[in-house]
């Protein structure tokens, strides 16, 4: 196989046209011949360049509405062809067939369309065939042919090109190739999933995900394991949509809080009024309503006050200058919010490790999606948890009924349980969190830390009462015995909000009404691990 390997001929056909111009025109000073397709060929033409047409190289009109054009052996032929290989060159001979250097295609741009909301005949139509056709013979072909799907690679050619004297290298070629694969392979993978959902196929045979690199970071969860950032061109709002202002790069940990601190924030709509929700290693340590967004974080901020230090904070209104100068009170690693005035940005700017996030939307916690987790040999895949329960789901199986106070409490503390690693127990009161136990393998011991951690800041913060007294209790789960329940009510809680479901379910009900509580059943788990 040779290193260096002339460029002559090229073949450009992309949709996305940035540009292409200048690239064509910097092949053309090199002495490059250009063949190309459709508007492709009249951008080219029209900007004086000469171009021929693949209909020329073909002999073969464009037919199909352009789904045939280029599915050819004038044109695989010369794509695939090995020049040092007698019976190849032989065969390119006696078929008239001229090899082909270079191939420039992006293709049609079928995420964009899914991503836009089309419609199923505009999404089949902007299925490419022989883009990726081409794409995959070009690559490999490698040892002769380069190959460039995206634009950011232009550079790079040119550069290349005139580093050999209008030759490629090897090793060049080879990283175009990969580049070329990763790049079909993530195309189908769009295609494939965008079908399963389409064509009503929920565990399809085969699944397929693929990501394109935003970030190489400095390590993973441990400084001793590598780590990158890929996004995977959905258009679900959150930490791969948005604009950073200031401070250093995100880090995995930064990433991974971040993300949980979104799909939190989220659950409490704008139009209700500002909400905050704190996070440190992916379990939220306070969220909090309030009247306004700097009463919202400061409630969620006495939920724990010492786990916050480090943490990550969600807003879901915009951060305005009365709450950014509370935040600057402590160090906290990443704000995100949907937009940042001018007063808050510029409290921020002094505090250059500070890392402030905003968005165009947030994320819709009711939307359906697909997540996954890699495991041993394989990955799990799901559903997004986008159950939500309302007051009218409720089913109230005690002899005291909750107060609309309570149950307002009660939906609140559930929305929070949601995020919380399981199991989960979350303590409520007037709209905010007062104690949360996450993680924890049995769920006594969850509902006893989340009282233990609201003890602890009533010391702190001075308290002649644990906020606890008088809070309610979600569980993501069911209590499978009633020791939990007994420990919540002993923290001071009067109602529960859970799933339901225990073969103990009548002994935890009648537990619940022997201390006067009320609880009520919604007949969905959350569980989070």
């Amino acid at each position: 196989m040779t290193d260096l390997w002339p460029l002559k001929r090229a073949l450009i056909s992309v949709s996305d046209k940035t540009g292409v111009l200048d690239l064509a025109r910097a092949l053309v000073a090199r002495g490059v011949d250009l063949v190309s397709t459709g508007g492709t060929a009249a951008l080219l033409r029209d900007a004086g360049l000469n171009v021929r047409d693949v209909a020329d190289l073909t002999g073969f009109p464009e037919m199909m509405d352009g789904r045939v054009k280029t599915l050819h052996p004038a044109v695989h032929g010369g794509l695939l062809a090995l020049r040092d290989a007698p019976a190849h060159v032989a065969a390119m001979r006696d078929h008239a067939i001229e090899a082909i250097d270079l191939l420039v295609v992006n293709l049609y741009p079928f995420e964009a369309t899914v991503a836009a909301n089309g419609d199923h005949e505009a999404c089949i139509e902007n299925i490419d065939i022989g883009g990726p056709a081409m794409i995959r013979a070009a690559a490999k072909n490698h040892g002769f042919v380069n190959v460039v799907v995206d634009p950011q690679d232009y550079a790079p050619l040119l550069a290349e090109l005139d580093a050999h004297s209008g030759a490629t290298s090897l090793g060049f070629r080879q990283q175009l190739a990969q580049v070329a694969y990763a790049r079909t392979a993530a195309y189908d993978a769009a295609v494939s999933s965008w079908m399963a959902g389409a064509f009503e196929m929920p565990t399809p045979r085969r699944r397929a995900f693929a990501g394109t690199l935003r970030q190489t970071l400095r390590y993973g969860e441990n400084p001793h394991q590598t780590a990158a950032f890929y996004t995977d061109g959905s258009n679900r709002p959150g930490v791969a949509s948005a604009t950073q202002w200031q401070g250093k790069e995100l880090s995995y940990n930064n990433i991974n809080d971040t993300d949980a601190a979104v799909e939190l924030v989220a659950e409490f709509a704008p139009a209700d009024g500002p909400a905050c929700a704190i996070i440190k290693h992916a379990n939220p340590c306070g969220v909090a309503r309030g009247a306004t967004l700097a009463e919202a974080y400061g409630r969620a901020f006495d939920c724990d006050r010492t786990s916050a230090f480090g943490g990550i904070i969600a807003l879901n209104m915009p951060l305005d200058g009365p709450t950014a100068e509370e935040i600057v009170k402590i160090f906290t690693e990443v704000v995100i919010a949907p937009g940042a005035d001018d007063a808050a940005r510029a409290i921020f700017a002094s505090r250059k490790n500070l890392r402030l996030l905003t968005l165009d939307a947030l994320p819709d916690p009711s939307a359906a999606g697909l997540v996954f987790r890699q495991v041993a040999g394989g990955f799990l895949a799901q559903d997004r948890d986008h159950g939500r329960v309302s007051a009218a789901d409720l089913r109230i199986v005690t002899a005291r009924v909750p107060s609309a106070a309570e149950i307002a409490d009660m939906l609140f503390a559930m929305r929070v349980a949601k995020h919380i690693k399981s199991n989960a127990i979350v303590y409520a009161k007037d709209g905010a969190t007062v104690g949360v136990g996450a993680g924890q393998m049995s769920r006594i011991d969850s509902t006893r830390i989340a009282a233990r951690k609201s003890q602890d800041m009533a010391e702190v913060l001075g308290l002649a009462q644990v906020p606890t007294q008088g809070s309610v209790v979600a569980s993501d789960a069911f209590f499978p015995f009633a020791d939990g329940l007994v420990a919540a009510a002993e923290a001071g809680a009067t109602a529960i909000i859970q799933p339901g479901g225990s073969l103990r379910d009548d002994e935890v009900i009648a537990a619940a009404d022997a201390a006067g509580l009320a609880m009520a059943f919604t007949g969905m788990r959350h569980f989070r691990h």
